[in-house]
């Protein structure tokens, strides 16, 4: 795999966890346990949305094959996504989602940390205009775990147990294969040891402020949506998603 096709590859991954985790968090819009609630989850999809744009236009512009963010996003089929599978994953309680969404910042904060000191200068400045975003992103969902971890009874269980199994989804992002690797060597991409240690240091953080207990560090993890190897539930997102694009193909407002 030569240089440019396995930065393409990194930046389908970043806007596809970008882009699936919009549309997830888009479906609640109206089910908020809250209105304010209600209405900081449609922004994060919104600000999460205006990141996939970016990687998504600088992954067309570097392929030369004429795919703007707009091909990419609603004509590719499940196998061509390259997001992590715990974006994916069903929305279900409200626990489920703020332990997903907490996750995912965590691990979103740091990366975006990392690739602020890029050497692809495209790169470095989309990080540095997503890093205001996602600090904000991590600072809420964070402050929510702990609201809801030592809150109720009812609360906190509900809370450990998406904890409990969310927890095999988190490591994935920090398996890195030849395409991080590579962009890692060249400097594009920060290494994987420092961004999983502040990750689990944060979350160490969180967690114990919040009552929860963190699962074992050394638990086996689901794999395989980097590479295109997904769970059924991304079929069902991309078919509400693309279903406009696929029906009318061209159609414009």
């Amino acid at each position: 795999m030569d240089a440019n096709t396995a930065k393409i590859d990194y930046l389908l991954r970043q806007g596809d966890n970008a882009l699936v985790l919009s549309q997830q968090l888009c479906q609640l819009c109206g089910k908020g346990p809250a209105l304010e609630e209600d209405m900081a989850l449609s922004n994060v999809a919104l600000d999460l949305l205006g990141q996939t744009r970016m990687w998504l236009t600088y992954a067309g512009e570097l392929e030369g094959k004429g795919r703007d963010e707009d091909r990419l996003a609603f004509h590719r089929d499940a196998h061509d996504y390259r997001n992590c599978l715990l974006v994916e994953q069903p929305n279900g309680s409200y626990a489920d989602v703020m332990v997903r969404q907490f996750l995912f910042d965590t691990w979103h904060y740091f990366l975006m940390d990392g690739l602020t000191k890029s050497n692809d200068p495209r790169i470095a400045e989309i990080a540095q205009k997503s890093i205001k975003e996602v600090t904000y992103h991590l600072r809420r969902s964070g402050d929510l775990v702990v609201r809801l971890g030592d809150g109720t009874e009812t609360s906190h269980a509900k809370m450990q147990t998406a904890l409990d199994e969310l927890w095999m989804y988190s490591g994935e992002m920090f398996l890195y294969d030849e395409i991080d690797n590579a962009m890692v060597e060249q400097g594009v991409a920060p290494a994987v040891e420092p961004l999983r240690k502040n990750f689990l240091d944060h979350l160490a953080d969180v967690l114990n402020e919040a009552t929860l207990t963190m699962p074992p560090v050394d638990a086996w993890m689901q794999r395989g949506g980097k590479q295109g190897r997904h769970t059924e539930r991304l079929g069902y997102i991309l078919a509400e998603m693309q279903f406009l694009q696929r029906a009318y193909p061209g159609a414009q407002w």
